[in-house]
């Protein structure tokens, strides 16, 4: 599996998606959605699992939005805010209601400790590699080759610093949040000791 082997998908919605995440994200937190995708489409394409591209694309691209200033919600965890956010652009792209759905329900689960393939592709495989670049769970499923072209296309830029700025600040003022809950388990070590990273 080589970079230029994961299938990236052209359509107005994809387009538009990472227009939207260029226009809110940093730097850093932008390159982190474009790598969850890639790491979840190769990941898909080595392990023969049938996914949506333009679901999980745009899923990709919105689902940290609720971390930034202008979609942070003080009521809800950051995850359900990124969900209400991608259901609305979901809905400006044209999409029905249920694919707009689906790509909420992706956005939330992401978080969650595992999605079942079987029910969600597309929520097991964003789970999977935002585990991966955050926390670095699981590199051993990637070629190293793939690994080092991935990060040098598209690179970390000091992400893990500022992912663990953003968890702190989510679990002080939503304790109960499963950012909260990550913080209060050793979430900033093992953003320390994320492989990618070294």
């Amino acid at each position: 599996m080589k970079y230029a082997d994961i299938v990236v998908p052209e359509t107005p919605a994809t387009r538009a998606a990472l227009e939207v995440a260029t226009a809110y994200c940093s730097p850093a937190l932008l390159n982190h959605s474009v790598r969850a995708y890639l790491w979840a489409a190769a990941y898909a394409a080595m392990n023969d699992i049938a996914f949506d591209a333009e679901l999980l694309y745009v899923s990709s691209m919105l689902h940290d939005l609720g971390l930034v200033r202008e979609f942070d919600s003080h009521t809800v965890p950051f995850e359900e805010a990124g969900g209400h956010l991608a259901w609305v652009f979901c809905a400006a792209a044209g999409w029905p209601v249920e694919r707009r759905v689906r790509a909420s329900e992706v956005i939330v689960r992401h978080m969650w400790d595992e999605v079942d393939v079987e029910k969600d592709p597309e929520g097991h495989l964003l789970e999977l590699s935002t585990g991966l670049d955050i926390s670095g769970r699981g590199p051993e499923a990637f070629p190293e080759e793939l690994r080092t072209e991935i990060l040098e296309r598209h690179p970390r830029l000091g992400i893990a610093g500022e992912f663990v700025a953003c968890f702190e600040d989510q679990a002080r003022r939503k304790p109960t949040s499963l950012a909260g809950r990550f913080v209060h388990t050793g979430f900033a070590a093992r953003v320390a000791a994320n492989v990618l990273d070294r």
